[in-house]
């Protein structure tokens, strides 16, 4: 678990499963926020969510790869709160135990999401509040969470769009290449070069470096 502080907001991010996948927590000092792609180990993510005494409000998806929802189901019945997710990524959503199945892998699949995210949308949570930008590519229904902690202060939590000098694989269903690179450039790269940005799989970066560093963009 590593912990990053964006004036009073905390974000915590827990690497999760047998593929690695981050899942993180956003709170602010009142302990009210997100759960972002609960991948796997539900009762580890439990456990610290009691000893946080963290009081989410949903469970944001980023989108709907088996590997960032296998925890969705425990934890939506435990805390009693919604799943929000992409409707175009419901498919996939609903195609995660067979999806985890080709790798021999334990899942437990979730009931449909309560509601559909939209681009544009705003969601609050105590003093968070998140943006959600439309970045197919790596999925239909992907979207990321783009937050402001200060006026001065952005941070961007990506899912599978952007990786520290990477991108997310454009080659299984519903992924295009094109279009990632384009909804990277139109929706992400307009921020911030300072922007952190978390992603679901390995460690954080920021726009500047990804504008400057990643073999991807800069063709």
């Amino acid at each position: 678990m590593t912990q990053f502080q964006f004036g009073e907001i905390t974000l915590e991010r827990h690497s999760v499963g047998p593929l690695g996948e981050n899942t993180y927590f956003l709170f602010d000092s009142s302990k009210t926020g997100f759960i972002f792609d609960p991948g796997d180990e539900a009762e580890r993510l439990l456990s610290r969510i009691r000893e946080l005494e963290f009081k989410p409000k949903a469970i944001l998806l980023t989108h709907a790869h088996f590997d960032h929802i296998g925890a969705v189901e425990p934890l939506r019945l435990e805390l009693g709160i919604p799943v929000f997710l992409h409707p175009l990524d419901l498919e996939i959503y609903r195609a995660g135990h067979s999806s985890a199945a080709r790798y021999n892998l334990s899942f437990t699949q979730p009931k449909d999401p309560d509601t559909f995210l939209e681009p544009g949308q705003i969601l609050e949570a105590g003093s968070i509040r998140l943006e959600v930008r439309f970045v197919p590519g790596h999925a239909p229904g992907h979207v990321v969470f783009v937050g402001k902690a200060t006026p001065n202060q952005h941070f961007l939590i990506a899912g599978d769009t952007l990786f520290r000098e990477s991108i997310g694989r454009t080659d299984l269903p519903g992924g295009n290449l094109e279009q990632l690179l384009s909804g990277i450039r139109a929706q992400i790269f307009i921020l911030p070069d300072d922007t952190k940005i978390f992603s679901g799989h390995g460690p954080e970066t920021t726009v500047g470096f990804e504008k400057k560093h990643n073999p991807f963009l800069n063709r």
